[in-house]
């Protein structure tokens, strides 16, 4: 019997009995899709994908170094903008091991766990997506921004004399490279790029313990939500630090989740799906198979349909499917029809 929150078939405590039945299970249907097996062939299906996750690279590396807006800053706004220059708390080079390395550790357990690349290869795939995505888009606003960060009266004015042009800007004196970083308050990198590693695990995470399975198991949650208050306390430490307004924060959370969700259902199903554990490529997988083996003779015009059902299959026609994934087709009566030349 399963413990009370259900969490003993995803951590292996399982009876012999149990265990050995969901070994033949993952033998029949698991088993020969490893890395060694078809890992070159789901990569080369999706090679383009991985060719624009290159080009989201370079576009990244670009905008870093394109000069952000300079907006206008009086005299009267100094107010605001005076708050002492420290060090990150969270620093820089920790953002891709809690947010990239972090994730993908916990994709290579669930594989060894599973044996299953399509989701391992899904999983990275989609979670260097949602990182990039919301680099490319968090780079590209503090550009065309140019908000100053609280601490910019310290980086424009080092040694605490302001001067100002006849317009009443600012005439800056300190260090170039600090005073670029002054202009690029608005949205918080630290918090998307948080939001967008982390918010993607979290969604993994969920459709893996199946948080959503209608059995009230609220102790699910927590680990569901320990990820994205994670990456909450990075965002506040960002205004704890007096590098960012509350507003970049929250606008950097946002994008970040936004950015997550939207590359997580591109490859998954949403969590509470009955089927939200796997993704949409292992299903489509298993349903050719099936329908292969189930129908080895089927005359050419049974064929033709046969071909038809697999299309809308993928194409996610029904009436109840979902992101790409006919799920509430009753497959069997298809496939009766096709073998007695109906439909």
């Amino acid at each position: 019997m399963a413990s009370w929150w259900d969490l003993r078939p995803f951590f292996g405590f399982q009876s012999v009995r149990t265990r050995f039945q969901d070994f033949r299970t993952r033998e029949v249907q698991l088993g020969s899709h490893t890395v060694s097996s078809h890992g070159y062939a789901v990569a080369r299906t999706h090679k383009h994908d991985w060719l624009i996750l290159l080009l989201l690279v370079f576009i990244v590396i670009g905008l870093y170094f394109v000069p952000p807006f300079h907006r206008f800053v009086g005299k009267d706004m100094m107010t605001d903008l005076r708050y002492p220059l420290k060090s990150n708390t969270v620093p820089v080079w920790s953002i891709p091991m809690y947010a990239v390395l972090l994730p993908i550790v916990i994709f290579l357990v669930v594989y060894i766990r599973r044996r299953d690349i399509y989701d391992l290869h899904h999983a990275v795939l989609g979670l260097l997506f949602s990182i990039l995505i919301t680099a490319v888009i968090t780079e590209a606003i503090k550009n065309a921004v140019g908000r100053p960060r609280p601490d910019f009266f310290w980086r424009c004015f080092p040694d605490g004399k302001d001067v100002y042009d006849n317009w009443g800007d600012v005439i800056c004196h300190g260090e170039k490279k600090v005073i670029k970083e002054g202009y690029k308050s608005f949205p918080s990198g630290h918090t998307s790029w948080s939001f967008s590693g982390l918010g993607f695990l979290s969604l993994y995470l969920s459709g893996k313990i199946k948080a959503f399975d209608s059995r009230g198991h609220v102790a699910k949650l927590c680990i569901v939500f320990l990820p994205l208050l994670f990456a909450s306390l990075v965002g506040i430490s960002r205004v704890d630090d007096y590098w960012h307004h509350w507003q970049d924060v929250f606008a950097g959370g946002l994008l970040g989740l936004t950015a997550a969700t939207f590359c997580y259902l591109q490859f998954f199903p949403p969590p509470y799906h009955s089927e939200g554990w796997g993704p949409y490529a292992y299903f489509r997988m298993l349903e050719e198979s099936r329908l292969m083996t189930q129908v080895p003779n089927v005359p050419n015009s049974g064929h033709a349909q046969l071909t038809e059902v697999q299309a809308e299959s993928e194409q996610g026609q029904g009436p109840h499917g979902c992101m790409g994934l006919s799920l509430s087709r009753d497959r069997n009566a298809i496939l009766d029809d096709v073998e007695s030349g109906r439909g």
